[in-house]
């Protein structure tokens, strides 16, 4: 029993030297980017050594690739329970319900970033860089994701449900989706120019999510059918 009980205590152990290590990792990453984050800085922000972080995740570009990990499966819920309803949302007659469950998806991605805003400052510094680091860490798990939307989307330009038919329907949903990070990416440039404006009241949050959701929802759906009658 002593030695179960030991067992278990090591393992909640490593569980929590483990969250420590990509809690550190995703806030040095978030301010310096992966070229210029530095495993000693991560150990010293987490509380261990290094060795202890090559032990678990190998290397820097591996232990990136874990912290990015862990920001997709806390978003795994738009593709296991919102994705999905577009199957049965994918026809003229429901526009009310594809625009409905595109704001929930898209109010939900909002609410996420400004709960992980380190999480967001990583995406910028990937954007800035071209997505070099991310295209050594994509998984066939992201590609699948990909693929598996890729059908429904399809489905929506072909019943003209988005707006435009011009351009491929996945690059017309990250294109709208990534206005999302930018912004909130100029939350700081606009109290630079605005100092007097309430940016961070309860009040103001609700104008801009309202604002960005509607942004992005117009963007990528085409007027409902009356509208265009």
């Amino acid at each position: 029993m002593a030695e179960q009980v030991g067992k278990r205590g090591r393992s909640h152990d490593a569980e929590g030297a483990r969250e420590a290590i990509l809690n550190a990792a995703e806030q040095v990453f978030a301010e310096h980017g992966f070229d210029g984050a530095r495993v000693d800085a991560i150990a010293k922000v987490a509380g261990y050594n290094k060795s202890l972080i090559f032990q678990y995740y190998g290397d820097k570009l591996s232990l990136y690739a874990e912290v990015m990990r862990r920001a997709d499966e806390q978003t795994r819920w738009m593709q296991t329970e919102i994705l999905p309803a577009f199957l049965v949302s994918t026809s003229e007659a429901d526009w009310v319900r594809v625009n409905r469950l595109l704001r929930e998806f898209v109010g939900k991605y909002y609410d996420y970033l400004i709960e992980h805003p380190q999480v967001l400052r990583m995406f910028l510094w990937e954007m800035a860089e071209g997505w070099q680091t991310y295209a050594k860490i994509v998984s066939q798990r992201d590609i699948d994701d990909m693929v598996l939307a890729g059908p429904i989307l399809d489905k929506m330009q072909s019943l003209g449900l988005l707006r435009t038919d011009r351009l491929n329907p996945m690059v017309q949903v990250l294109a709208t989706l990534f206005a999302v990070h930018g912004y909130l990416g100029m939350f700081p440039l606009n109290r630079l120019f605005l100092p007097a404006e309430d940016f961070t009241s309860p009040e103001a949050q609700a104008r801009a999510k309202e604002y960005i959701v509607d942004f992005v929802v117009h963007g990528l759906l085409a007027d409902p059918v009356e509208s265009r009658s």
